[in-house]
């Protein structure tokens, strides 16, 4: 339920409503110092009930040698040390198995101090959630190890990396997780570790304006750096504007109202002022 007391922008509320876990812009706010979710995912992701996370953050830099950087959107460290880089990819192109060497290796640069010995290295897990399943396999998830292939025996690096299949949905944890994580409606999430943040950062005021103070320094960046494609309000309004032709596509067709919501992700109130627009 809204809380909501001030004015605020109302195309930043929309966008806001419409806002997922799988959209790493919200996925990075959600996540930030959120150690009880970070527990949640990790524990699904490996099957465990006693992954103790003892430090979340999200957007950090490393730089390695030559200047290029990466932009993690999740870090999380656990009892035992061993970092975790979680990793939303809305496009195929993202997921790149290179993209997951270079974080990789980043992460190296930045945790190994000059004189650590090897068999101190820390254990590092490069987690990509996919919005789609770009191994075609309707697996839930897909574990990527380095193999000595002429003896079939894992080569042991402590460096690992796993797809999770957005697109699952299972009837077990995992499919009701990634319900979760495509879920714009905070009440009609499964897990309350992710619930209640989310509807903090969409229904209330301290909330919210957290939301709308990054939604604005986004669309500033991208307005400095002169890329259509980096500006929020460009992304914001071409995605209002699909989702607007999907439902009055719909509409015109005459398709049930609760497979227009499904499918424009637009409220109720706004396929009903559309539903009077076509009349």
């Amino acid at each position: 339920m809204s809380l909501l007391t001030e004015p605020f922008n109302p195309r930043y509320l929309e966008a806001l409503e419409q806002f997922r876990l799988i959209d790493d812009t919200f996925f990075d706010a959600h996540m930030d110092g959120n150690i009880e979710a970070m527990q949640l995912l990790l524990n699904t992701f490996f099957h465990r009930d006693d992954i103790i996370v003892k430090e979340v953050v999200t957007q950090k830099s490393a730089n390695n040698l030559y200047g290029r950087s990466a932009r993690f959107d999740v870090i999380a460290v656990d009892s035992d040390s061993k970092i975790y880089n979680c990793e939303i990819q809305r496009a195929n192109e993202g997921a790149n198995p290179k993209r997951a060497r270079f974080n990789n290796s980043l992460i190296d640069s930045r945790e190994i101090n000059k004189g650590t010995k090897y068999q101190d290295f820390p254990e590092i897990w490069v987690i990509f959630i996919t919005e789609n399943d770009i191994f075609g396999a309707q697996l839930p998830m897909y574990h990527v190890e380095r193999n000595v292939i002429e003896l079939n025996k894992p080569f042991d690096d402590a460096a690992h990396i796993i797809y999770v299949n957005g697109e699952y949905r299972g009837d077990d944890d995992m499919g009701l997780l990634m319900h979760d994580f495509f879920c714009t409606d905070p009440a009609k999430m499964h897990f309350p570790e992710l619930a209640k943040r989310a509807d903090f950062l969409k229904h209330n005021n301290k909330g919210v304006k957290a939301m709308c103070e990054i939604m604005q320094k986004l669309q500033a960046e991208g307005h400095a750096a002169g890329l259509a494609e980096g500006r929020l309000e460009g992304r914001l309004e071409g995605r209002l504007e699909e989702r607007t032709s999907l439902a009055l596509d719909m509409l015109r067709d005459k398709k049930p109202m609760d497979e227009i919501i499904k499918y424009s992700r637009l409220t109720p109130e706004r396929i009903e002022e559309l539903a009077h627009q076509l009349q």
